[in-house]
């Protein structure tokens, strides 16, 4: 893909095929353990404190890897580091089931840091190749990711119980989709001269901006929220008697119900005064789905997975959609993204880290729940501040 895509069809689709395969792997790395955290836990022999830091690690490293990419862009190009993520993460994929227990952490450390890097560099094409259709193609694109998130979250468990039993195969099934994406990335990258992006010019930094720091405080609460679930929701539901199958079909279905709110949350918003209501209104459906999930009636489940589906597609997508109309500019939205990414996942990793610590030490989910109410009402308060109408560096 280059800045002259848009001027050819063919190209332009190629370019928005190879955006959606791209997007589908984002989130299978890290919601294909869920549903099989149990499994591997008894296989090798680890703790609930390991299984916390085994759902932690991908998460913590698609923060600390994210400053990476503007130094990937500019020496190798922004569509050549995407195909480079793609190569290493099919390899981390490939490796961490069947390495033992230091292989499957070091595996979910390279996943978690390739999967961080995409997550910079795609909304970077989006804006640079299709500014016209940003807000739209933000929308498809964090859709495609919700369904990457979701088939895996599904159907890891049947994989296994498909495939021998044996959790290794099931855990490694997911490269083949980074591969690909690989293939059809490099396919459309044949023989056209990609450019490298330019050195920046110092500006004004974002960690003395106010708004950028509720930008990223918000990012970073409502995505501990998402990265919890995605880890330990299967778990949770598999205590309240359901099998293993049915535990990773509700998450599944969570994650799929985001797909809907995903696309319409920032279009509603859009005719909004600012984006607090919004924020307000998803933020209180993952409440609502979240508490419902751990402290309801198990035959309301279902119901709970979904309210908790749209609330966190809604808070994932109005998250993206503050990168880019909190910046007066293509370059801040960059550097924002960057900035509230980098901070923002490196504090959600905690989430899942002291999800299970909590879980440990009390044998329950009733502290673990309110622990999580609070990171939700944290990320309402943060919320209110990024909704407001205004833009970062403004003095």
């Amino acid at each position: 893909m280059s800045s002259s895509t848009v001027n050819h069809p063919r190209s332009a689709i190629l370019g928005l095929i190879g955006l959606m395969l791209v997007a589908l792997n984002l989130r299978p790395a890290l919601t294909s353990v869920g549903p099989l955290l149990r499994t591997i836990g008894d296989s090798l022999a680890l703790s609930s404190t390991e299984q916390g830091v085994l759902t932690t690690l991908p998460v913590l490293f698609l923060g600390l890897a994210a400053p990476l990419a503007p130094r990937l862009a500019r020496t190798l190009g922004i569509e050549r580091a995407v195909l480079a993520v793609l190569l290493v993460l099919a390899l981390a994929l490939l490796v961490r089931p069947y390495t033992g227990v230091a292989g499957l952490f070091i595996g979910t450390v390279f996943a978690g840091g390739c999967i961080g890097i995409a997550g910079v560099l795609l909304p970077g094409l989006v804006k640079r190749d299709y500014p016209s259709h940003a807000s739209l193609l933000t929308g498809v694109y964090t859709a495609a990711l919700c369904l990457g998130a979701a088939l895996a979250a599904g159907t890891s468990e049947p994989l296994r119980q498909l495939l021998t039993s044996d959790w290794r195969p099931a855990l490694a099934f997911w490269l083949i989709p980074a591969v690909i994406a690989a293939i059809a990335w490099w396919a459309q990258l044949n023989g056209k001269q990609v450019p490298k992006e330019p050195a920046s010019v110092p500006a004004k930094s974002l960690y003395r901006d106010k708004l950028a720091w509720q930008i990223a405080f918000y990012m970073g609460l409502q995505s501990s929220l998402a990265y919890t679930v995605f880890g330990w929701l299967p778990t949770i539901l598999q205590d309240r008697g359901f099998d293993a199958v049915d535990a990773g079909l509700a998450v599944s279905v969570s994650i799929m119900a985001q797909v809907i709110t995903a696309i319409t949350a920032p279009w509603v918003a859009s005719y909004m005064r600012d984006q607090r209501a919004m924020i307000l209104l998803v933020m209180t459906l993952t409440l609502a789905g979240l508490g419902g999930s751990i402290y309801g009636r198990s035959e309301d489940v279902w119901i709970w997975v979904v309210a908790l589906g749209l609330g966190q597609g809604g808070g994932f997508s109005m998250a993206l959609t503050l990168l880019a109309i909190r910046a007066r500019d293509a370059d801040t939205a960059a550097r924002l993204s960057s900035m509230a990414q980098s901070f923002g996942y490196s504090m959600a990793a905690l989430g899942p880290l002291f999800l299970g610590v909590l879980h440990g030490m009390t044998g329950d989910w009733q502290v673990a729940g309110i622990f999580l109410m609070l990171v939700g009402l944290g990320a309402v308060v943060a919320g209110m501040g990024a909704g407001r109408n205004l833009y970062v560096l403004d003095d």
